[in-house]
């Protein structure tokens, strides 16, 4: 039995968050799946996507009967501006008629603009995950998460995380030997190793408006490879370790140990991505050996550092 799948379309859409997953689809298809492809519009109109292409539409959204999935894609005005109100409706006319609702990306803040994220978690892109999260705080946003299920309702990372999500629904529908199949033909993991974490940016601090906590901060952040035990960072600015525990839980929303763990983590991987080998990127980040990195980045990162310094060097995949 044949799977109909419709991908909602807008001004301004990213044009990987539909032809990624939508070739997923169609190599489905080569492999022995029965994938069907519409593409709509919530006017019905042609639209622009990021890269200045127009795309051609094969309707208005409003007026697809059923369907077994929809897919809304994301786009850069989609997490700094309001949901176009005509791409809203089209969402909530669509969400009763279909069996699965998928967004990619930021097409997220549309399903949460509907109402289709209400009481349910999702993810998003790492940038934009605290901005859902506050925008929407009745949706349990998981920023680390590639992708996320609730209740037939799918939300996936940024961009490439889109084609992860597609093929997890392809091993759904026609199980994993064809899923496999196509992870192959497309050069895809079955499974992505770790989560977003792993590419995000490091970590940016709010400016603390105690001047002993921006004291601490600041110290940190300049040099994350002294010892910085509670103890020490308290005295240094001259507070019990406890009240400058309350300090960072009341500004920032975590704890001395926390914070220093994370400031060593974006400076290993700043480290590592600049060709420092694994030991030294360890000692120089104050994690003071490479087992205890590794333990770090496996726990927060789902990757090892050697791992992650294949995964991002910029000459993985190359011969010469």
């Amino acid at each position: 039995m044949g799977r109909k799948v419709v991908f909602v379309v807008f001004d301004g859409m990213k044009m990987l968050d539909v032809t990624g997953p939508a070739e997923v689809f169609a190599e489905a298809n080569l492999a022995g799946a029965d994938y069907s492809i519409r593409y709509v519009s919530p006017s019905g109109e042609a639209v622009t996507t990021s890269v200045g292409i127009r795309l051609p539409v094969d309707g208005v959204a409003g007026d697809v009967a059923e369907a077994d999935t929809v897919i809304v894609s994301g786009g850069e005005a989609l997490g700094r501006l309001p949901v176009p109100v005509e791409l809203v409706a089209a969402i909530r006319e669509l969400a009763p008629r279909v069996r699965r609702l998928v967004s990619i990306c930021t097409g997220s803040f549309a399903l949460a603009a509907a109402g289709v994220l209400s009481g349910r978690r999702a993810t998003t892109h790492w940038k934009q995950a605290g901005r859902l999260a506050r925008g929407y705080p009745d949706v349990e946003v998981l920023a680390d998460a590639i992708f996320v299920e609730d209740g037939g309702v799918f939300t996936s990372a940024g961009v490439s995380a889109g084609m992860d999500l597609a093929l997890a629904l392809v091993e759904r529908d026609y199980g994993a030997d064809l899923a496999r199949t196509v992870a192959r033909s497309l050069v895809m993991f079955m499974q992505r190793p770790g989560g977003q974490s792993q590419f995000s940016a490091p970590l940016e601090v709010r400016r603390p408006s105690t001047p002993v906590l921006r004291e601490v901060v600041d110290l940190v952040s300049a040099q994350p490879a002294l010892d910085h035990s509670a103890g020490n960072l308290a005295a240094r600015v001259g507070v019990s370790a406890r009240h400058l525990a309350r300090m960072f839980v009341s500004e920032l929303d975590t704890t001395p140990a926390r914070f220093v763990e994370q400031v060593r983590l974006d400076h290993a991987k700043a480290l590592l991505d600049a060709g420092l080998g694994v030991a030294q990127a360890a000692r120089q980040a104050g994690f003071g050996s490479s087992e205890t990195m590794r333990r770090v980045f496996v726990a927060r990162l789902g990757v090892s550092p050697s791992e992650y310094r294949a995964r991002m060097s910029t000459s993985v995949g190359w011969r010469s």
